[in-house]
Order: C-alpha cells, then structure tokens, then sequence
C-alpha cells in the first residue's frame, strides 16, 4: 500500500483536530470523531476554497445515517457475510455499523478527502475494516456490492437524479438497495417501500430541531406503474 499521501495525512490531522471521539446518539454501539460546534466547523472548512471544498458532512451524524445504521445494528443478517458498498459515507458510520454487523467486505465511498480520512480513523476506532475510497462513483456501478447503504442523500435536486439512476442500477444488477432519509425534500418515495421507522435525535444546530422522525427504505428496481 505505501505510506499515506501529505494530503490524507493533513485531512487525518484536521479531522483528529476538529472532532473528538464519542459514540452515535442514536447508535451508541459507533463511536465516532464528532463536531461539538457546527458553525465554525463549516467556516474552518471552507476557509479559502469556499466554492470547491464540500460541506464537513463527515464531522456529524446525521439522522438518515443514524437511521441506517440502527437498522443494520438490528438486523445483521442484511449484511452478515456479504460485500457491502456505503454510497456517500461522510463519516463512515454505516459502513462502521455493517462491518461490525458481520459484513463480507465493505467499500465506503465519499468526494471528500476528508471524509475518507474521517472514515478511516472511525474505523479503526471501532476495530473494523473499511475501505474507504476517494471517488464519484454516480455515473458508474456498485461494482460486486450485494448491498447498497446510502444515508440522507436525497438533500438536492441535482444529487437525487443522479443517486436514483445509480442506485436502480445496482439494484437491477441484484444488489439489496436501503436507504435512510429524515423526510428530505427530493427522496422518490413511490419508487421504495418502507422497512423501520425511528426518531432520531440530531443537532439542532444542523437541523433546526432536537429529534428528526427517520425512515430507512428499500428501493423497489420495478416498482408497479412506475416508468421503466
């Protein structure tokens, strides 16, 4: 493998510098390296790239993450001894939680170079190993993945489009597809059926709000009347 490149070293550093280690809310099993104030945080990150960097996603847990994550904590056997892809990971906390729920392998892909370095250290944090990957994988496929896990990632037109297409795609390859949303604006909802249902509690900071209620869906590849 080598040694780490400056860059990833620098984004671990800055990751270990601006979030401590404390287990998930809603997932106390994860712990994970956390903001404990949002605002700065996002100021700090965008600094002088403030058009090209992304948003540190991977500093919180967020509630359709947390959802997810529940999800797979309770029900092991969706994931025991299979290959797993978690689509825009952030801080790796679904991909943290399928590996520890008994998965075959598990591949965590993010933009964000920081978010792979924040993957990175919360998995060996939590003992487990997770690949994770610096890449946009949207207008490819899941590659061998039996699962798919993606968390709150229906928060804009634009990302929506492009995460459908892709997440029908693996599912009509024969992949398990889930998802876990808190009632985000742009989630199709006729193309999923519903599988647990919880309330979350998020920053308010974030979100406005103490608790999120939380869905985590399956994607239907051929839903009835849906378009083909």
């Amino acid at each position: 493998m080598g040694h780490n490149s400056p860059v990833s070293e620098l984004s671990a550093a800055f990751v270990r510098l601006h979030a401590r280690l404390a287990p998930v809310a809603f997932v106390p099993e994860v712990r994970l390296h956390q903001a404990d104030e949002p605002i700065g945080l996002w100021e700090l990150t965008e600094g002088e790239f403030r058009s090209a960097q992304p948003p540190p996603f991977w500093a919180f847990a967020w509630a359709g993450g947390q959802g997810l994550a529940r999800y797979v904590t309770d029900h092991p056997e969706l994931v025991d001894g299979r290959r797993v892809l978690d689509l825009a990971s952030g801080s790796g906390l679904v991909a943290i939680a399928a590996a520890r729920a008994g998965a075959a392998a598990v591949r965590a892909v993010e933009v964000d170079e920081r978010a792979v370095a924040a993957v990175a250290l919360n998995a060996e944090a939590n003992g487990v190993r997770v690949d994770a990957e610096l890449a946009d994988i949207l207008d490819s496929d899941a590659g061998d993945a039996e699962v798919v896990l993606a968390g709150d990632v229906f928060y804009s037109e634009a990302m929506a489009r492009r995460m459908l297409r892709f997440l029908l795609r693996a599912a009509r390859a024969g992949a398990r597809v889930l998802v876990g949303d808190p009632g985000r604006a742009f989630l199709p909802r006729e193309r999923f059926h519903e599988l647990a249902a919880y309330d979350v509690p998020v920053s308010e900071a974030l979100e406005s709000v103490r608790v999120k209620h939380t869905t985590v869906w399956e994607l239907d590849p051929n839903p009835p009347g849906a378009r083909r």
